[in-house]
């Protein structure tokens, strides 16, 4: 069998577990309400109707985030991929390794402010992230485990019936409940807290080449006008850095990788790509779906000079990169200086968002 057609397998068994559920797994009076921060200038989430979030949800999210008991093997965990000191990314690999030591097909995608995303993946294929949190588990050239074999596992485990019972009011584990505290703790992954948001709080102020890069950023590259741009903010604009589209932006001629027409089967949607949030981008490398680029300078480059403008479904809003941005050396070092001020040390290093074991 293909790796395409276990993929797709994988995603109907998790779609048949959570698709058609008439109910919401209500948590016990004894739960305790949580209410998600949101930081300064950040929009109002649309939380999930069906998944209220409990400090004792969360919890349980946390300890099956961090439990290499989802593996085949019980060694690798969802944090084997996604490590807390680089914003939920997998340490600067270009794919993650599985536990059979097959290499992943595209770059791991960082995990935070997952309450403003609106579909996971590069790809977009999952809708939520209850369907999301269940496929790398089921995925061959990830955790290589099936769901009754981990709900078998985590039934055995004392202190997981007291807390499926403490989050969801009974002992009895499911893979519908695992989905929910997956989620639930993956919502509260917040990063808002820059050195790019105090300058906006007026906390702190951009050194000489950091403003230069906020102006740059958020200039328009028309050449007509009086200050030169990199246009960067119409893929990345606004306090979330991402609007969270499908786009193609120009990797290739032809894009080898399908992308979101996985999803679509559209043409029109052939290479492109969710277009990831900048937070944080100093310490998400490589960068692209498929690790491309090792450095931010790399990146800008590309944005630069090298834009394949010849790619059928290149997004419209690329028609500035055509003949290229022109930026000196300078202007790129300004870029990445503005970029840096995106890093979230106190998302890096709160101890709510690391292993609870």
């Amino acid at each position: 069998m293909s790796a395409r057609w276990i993929a797709v397998g994988v995603l109907m068994t998790a779609l048949a577990l959570l698709v058609g559920c008439d109910r919401v797994i209500e948590a016990p009076d004894t739960a305790t309400p949580y209410t998600l921060e949101i930081p300064m200038g950040f929009p109002q989430p649309l939380l999930p109707a069906d998944n209220p979030l409990t400090e004792e949800g969360i919890l349980l999210g946390r300890m099956l985030f961090y439990d290499p008991i989802l593996s085949a093997d019980s060694s690798q965990s969802c944090a084997s991929c996604h490590s807390q000191e680089f914003a939920f990314t997998d340490s600067g690999k270009k794919f993650s390794v599985g536990v059979d030591s097959l290499e992943g097909k595209r770059n791991a995608m960082p995990v935070f402010n997952m309450a403003w995303n609106k579909r996971f993946f590069w790809d977009g294929r999952a809708e939520n992230l209850k369907v999301q949190s269940l496929l790398p588990i089921q995925d061959v050239l990830e955790m290589h485990e099936t769901l009754p074999s981990v709900v078998a596992k985590l039934q055995k485990e004392l202190r997981y019936e007291e807390a499926f019972k403490a989050a969801f009011g009974s002992k009895k584990v499911t893979s519908e409940k695992m989905s929910y505290a997956l989620e639930q703790f993956m919502l509260t992954l917040v990063s808002g807290n820059s050195k790019f948001d105090q300058v906006m709080g007026g906390q702190a102020t951009f050194t000489a080449a950091e403003q230069r890069g906020f102006v740059l950023f958020n200039g328009e590259s028309n050449p007509n006008n009086p200050i030169k741009g990199a246009d960067c903010f119409h893929c990345h604009g606004g306090t979330l850095f991402s609007n969270y589209a499908f786009s193609n932006n120009g990797l290739d001629s032809v894009s080898a990788d399908i992308g979101y027409k996985k999803v679509t089967g559209s043409e029109i949607d052939h290479g492109k790509f969710k277009v990831p949030s900048l937070r944080n981008v100093a310490i998400t490398f490589p960068y692209m779906h498929d690790g491309r680029f090792t450095t931010l300078q790399q990146v800008l480059g590309h944005y630069n000079g090298n834009v394949e403008t010849g790619s059928p479904t290149l997004d419209p809003q690329m028609i500035g990169f055509v003949h290229g941005l022109s930026l000196s050396p300078q202007q790129i070092s300004d870029l990445v200086a503005f970029l840096e001020t995106l890093t979230d040390e106190t998302f890096t290093t709160n101890p709510a968002y690391a292993t609870p074991f």
